[in-house]
């Protein structure tokens, strides 16, 4: 109609026109579809019920624990997503006592369905049947399916949907569309459960193909019985479950301080922050480990105001707790205040008082670290609508009744395991979250995998010749409070660490002081992101660092903090395997534009010290100048 009426307009004015209509149709249909799909109260009464409060102990969960519950199941009513024709999983939830199979999985978390899977393909080619209970840990699922969404997700899925989500959906922008602010997060959520729904549809897909049987039931030990297990599924019947051999492999939970009130609506631990079910304005993160960090850059990539409250006077010191070498950690702490989050140095939560209102902001008050009042100049009360205390987390087996099983625990609840992987009770593995820290899907797929390895063969866990210095270990089954990331009481050679920051932090081997603790004599080569050509275009805050032995030039240690960090991070853990040198580093050629080039230049820094201090000096000046014109621009 607008250009039948406007013939006569010059046909850039009519085109100016036309995209100023069109702008306004789409802004029309968005606040229309959001209107339809952000206001679903009927749905949300009809299907509350089914939403289990995710405050129980998760049993059978694995090592992940996605509470979406209500608001985004809800959403998956509402929103017509995918429907194809279910798996045809072996179903047997319905059968009698007399189930039996060459290995029973207590838990789908990644740990869980690695194992499983390992053991049902060649060559053990095992009977093997998994255990999990979503509807007993209120998980997100799909109601039209009655399909697990978060089936094989670790427990940090959802905070990478969210931080993915984040990067590609421009919150302000959708803001100043005149978006509704919950239309606005149910696009950030919908994209999340998207994320989760192709794992999930793979996880099956992977099952299904493997013959693996899958049980949807909340598992723990008969008393006076040999290990034999009990399946209580949703509806309240039960039946029993034999197996040749068990894996318990039920992950963690968040730990949660008695001073704090959590409800799951406004106050959150790191398992039901994936509850939330609006974007908040301002969030306070009580925390300074790896989830406490992520949450933190995620938020404030979605326009929130972040608080973040460090206990240590010294927040680098904080994340050199958790491992990271001091100059990756002081990169990462630049960015995070570079990002506008504000830091409470020396703080904890004292009290919360959260207005019976929602829309009214809670007020934290702080104390100092101990306890006490806070340096005069130092906030003592923190504004937010959202808090969350990401404080650690503990090992998910006080429900499994371990005891009618013989199975030993340590003092914090931890299954106690031998270098096999094995219990107290030897039928009975375990491996990943429920061993203890460090709490990482990687060690716990690893350890799952390992412990198939020892159920079915005669293998003995590989040890070093001790005349050999360049052998490695594993030491799989080092966990729990044997591990310390400063210490190295576990063995740093066994995994690699990542930090799903922004920008990504990870690590492998030993920092310079892990290695001088140790007696080595050590070097370091460090390259700046902003030092090779991909850096300068694209992401030029980072580095990269290699530790080497100086006696023979050996790299010991990677560190890296920038943009790809924890893909990164596997090349390094070749060249530390290996026992690369600088020189070998040196002799490689690299594919141009890339970033895998910083490992050339670190080595490098770590032959000539003296020139490396002046490239990087130059190349910090422009670093400096550009941020500088950056935040000019913005304002």
């Amino acid at each position: 109609v607008m250009f039948s009426t406007q013939t006569t307009m010059p046909h850039q004015k009519r085109f100016a026109l036309f995209a100023f209509h069109s702008s306004l149709i789409l802004l029309a249909t968005l606040q229309s579809c959001s209107s339809f799909f952000a206001s679903p109260t009927k749905l949300r009464q009809k299907y509350s019920q089914n939403c289990h409060n995710h405050e129980h102990a998760s049993i059978s969960s694995g090592t992940r624990k996605m509470t979406m519950c209500s608001k985004s199941r809800i959403l998956n009513q509402a929103r017509w997503i995918r429907t194809e024709t279910s798996l045809s999983m072996t179903d047997v939830r319905n059968s009698d006592s007399n189930n039996s199979f060459d290995l029973v999985v207590v838990g789908a978390g990644p740990v869980g369905i690695q194992a499983a899977l390992t053991a049902a393909r060649p060559p053990f080619s095992k009977n093997v049947c998994i255990v999990d209970a979503p509807r007993f840990t209120g998980v997100l699922m799909d109601e039209r399916e009655n399909k697990d969404l978060s089936i094989g997700g670790p427990t940090g899925l959802f905070s990478k949907a969210l931080r993915d989500t984040s990067k590609r959906i421009g919150v302000n922008m959708l803001r100043e569309m005149g978006l509704r602010e919950d239309s606005v997060w149910n696009e950030i959520v919908n994209a999340c459960i998207d994320l989760a729904t192709a794992n999930a549809d793979d996880v099956f897909r992977q099952l299904d193909l493997a013959g693996v049987t899958y049980m949807e039931g909340f598992a723990e030990f008969q008393n006076d019985s040999d290990a034999l297990l009990r399946i209580t599924k949703s509806d309240g019947t039960s039946f029993n479950l034999n197996g040749e051999q068990i894996l318990l492999a039920t992950g963690s939970k968040a730990f949660r301080p008695s001073n704090i009130p959590f409800d799951g609506k406004r106050i959150f631990d790191s398992d039901s922050i994936n509850s939330l079910d609006r974007l908040p304005r301002k969030v306070a993160i009580t925390g300074s480990g790896i989830i406490a960090v992520e949450y933190a850059k995620i938020f404030r990539n979605l326009g929130a105001d972040v608080t973040l409250l460090i206990r240590d006077n010294v927040p680098r010191n904080a994340l050199m707790k958790i491992g990271l070498d001091k100059d990756v950690a002081s990169a990462l702490l630049a960015d995070i205040v570079r990002s506008g989050i504000n830091i409470e140095r020396g703080a904890q939560l004292k009290s919360i008082t959260a207005p019976e209102n929602p829309l009214s902001p809670m007020t934290i008050e702080l104390e100092a670290k101990g306890g006490g009042v806070r340096p005069a100049g130092t906030a003592t009360e923190v504004k937010c609508d959202c808090y969350l205390a990401a404080v650690g987390r503990q090992a998910n087996t006080a429900k499994l009744n371990l005891d009618a099983a013989g199975i030993e625990t340590d003092e914090y609840g931890c299954i106690s395991v031998n270098n096999k992987l094995q219990t107290s009770n030897p039928k009975v593995f375990a491996a990943g979250d429920v061993l203890g820290r460090p709490f990482l899907a990687s060690t716990g797929i690893a350890q799952g995998v390992a412990a198939v390895d020892f159920m079915f063969t005669e293998n003995e866990p590989f040890q070093c010749d001790p005349e050999d210095g360049s052998c490695i270990e594993s030491n799989l089954g080092t966990a729990g409070a044997n591990f310390d990331p400063t210490s190295l009481a576990s063995n740093p050679f066994s995994f690699p660490v990542g930090i799903w920051s922004s920008p990504e932090a990870s690590y492998f081997g030993l920092s310079a002081q892990q290695a001088k603790e140790n007696g080595i004599d050590v070097g370091e080569g460090i390259a700046l992101y902003s030092e090779c050509l991909r850096g300068v275009m694209f992401s030029p805050n980072g580095l990269l660092k290699l530790v080497f032995d100086k006696s023979d030039n050996a790299i010991i240690g990677v560190h890296i903090v920038g943009d790809d960090a924890c893909e990164l991070i596997h090349y390094g853990m070749e060249l530390v395997r290996s026992r690369c040198t600088l020189q070998n580093v040196t002799s490689q050629m690299y594919t141009a534009v890339t970033f895998h080039e910083l490992y050339r230049i670190a080595a490098a820094a770590g032959l000539d010290e003296a020139a490396a201090r002046k490239r990087r000096a130059a190349a910090g000046q422009a670093l400096t100048a550009l941020n500088r014109r950056k935040r000019f621009t913005s304002w």
